[in-house]
């Protein structure tokens, strides 16, 4: 495993800095694996400067149906944490304000974050937290289909995919599977970006849909034609649902936040603390009206 540089950097006040570290320095952030990794100095020394990695990390589930109604909207989080200071006698982690568990009534004036459950870890995992039907934000993605079909076999599928996240963030790694009718022969596609790729798996008669970034409040469009002989109804109800795949860096659909990291302990030297947000698609389903 290839080790770290470490240059100097510190976080002293992380309730004015940006998602994964300072806005201004964001060629400096540590990559999501450093914390698996051996800290060697630009020289190839040990680092005598020690480092933390506290990491938020979110799972999305959304079921979507075919009239655009979210059906099911679920975050799974955790607060992961990592450290490389043997002389931290004590650690204190700052939430916001008006974090809130259960179904409490909200009160204050700042912007509240609420979860359903919420469960605290002496492990790695420092603690755990859902919230279900009630995401603070809007989803991160919305997808407009058109299908059009006639009685030769002839399929046409429009999706114009929308990202609602806010201009500076963005998602990564986007993957829309899409089932189409087991006796489809072939495809042709249009697609809106050169960036973007699609493909026919042969063998899971699927259409793979692949957009390596997208940024928030952008929207991208895919057309795809099928030859599908002796098409039916039956065959029709083969295409879809629509799957989503994504990750979204520097972002957490509950709003939560690290407000800072203080340490207590005998050595004076303060260490490198890397706070770093990601959200995950657990499960990410549209389903499609083709009849």
């Amino acid at each position: 495993m290839d080790p770290v540089l470490s240059q100097p950097f510190s976080l002293f006040d992380l309730s004015t800095v940006g998602l994964f570290g300072a806005d201004t320095q964001q060629s400096r952030v540590a990559p999501s694996c450093a914390a698996a990794r051996p800290i060697l100095s630009l020289r190839g020394e040990q680092v005598s400067q020690p480092e933390v990695f506290l990491d938020v990390v979110e799972r999305l589930t959304v079921i979507i149906a075919a009239n655009g109604t979210p059906m099911k909207t679920d975050i799974q989080g955790e607060i992961r944490l990592k450290s490389f200071f043997p002389g931290c006698s004590e650690m204190r982690i700052g939430l916001p304000e008006e974090f809130c568990v259960g179904k409490t009534e909200l009160r204050g004036y700042g912007t509240a974050v609420r979860v359903d459950e919420c469960s605290f870890h002496s492990s790695l995992t420092l603690m755990q937290y859902q919230l279900a039907d009630d995401i603070p934000a809007a989803l991160p993605f919305h997808l407009f289909p058109t299908i059009r079909h006639s009685s030769c076999g002839r399929v046409q599928i429009y999706l114009k995919l929308r990202c609602d996240l806010f201009p500076k963030s963005h998602a990564v790694n986007l993957h829309i599977h899409l089932p189409v009718p087991k006796t489809t022969l072939s495809f042709s596609q249009e697609l809106s970006s050169p960036e973007q790729t699609a493909i026919l798996q042969p063998t899971t008669k699927s259409i793979e849909w692949i957009v390596p970034r997208m940024q928030g409040g952008s929207q991208l469009s895919a057309t795809f034609k099928l030859e599908v002989p002796g098409l039916t109804q039956a065959g029709l109800r083969e295409l879809g649902p629509v799957n989503l795949s994504f990750e979204m860096p520097a972002h957490t659909c509950s709003g939560l936040q690290i407000r800072f990291l203080r340490f207590t302990g005998p050595e004076p030297t303060l260490p490198h603390r890397w706070v770093r947000y990601v959200t995950h698609s657990e499960s990410y389903v549209i389903r499609l009206n083709a009849g």
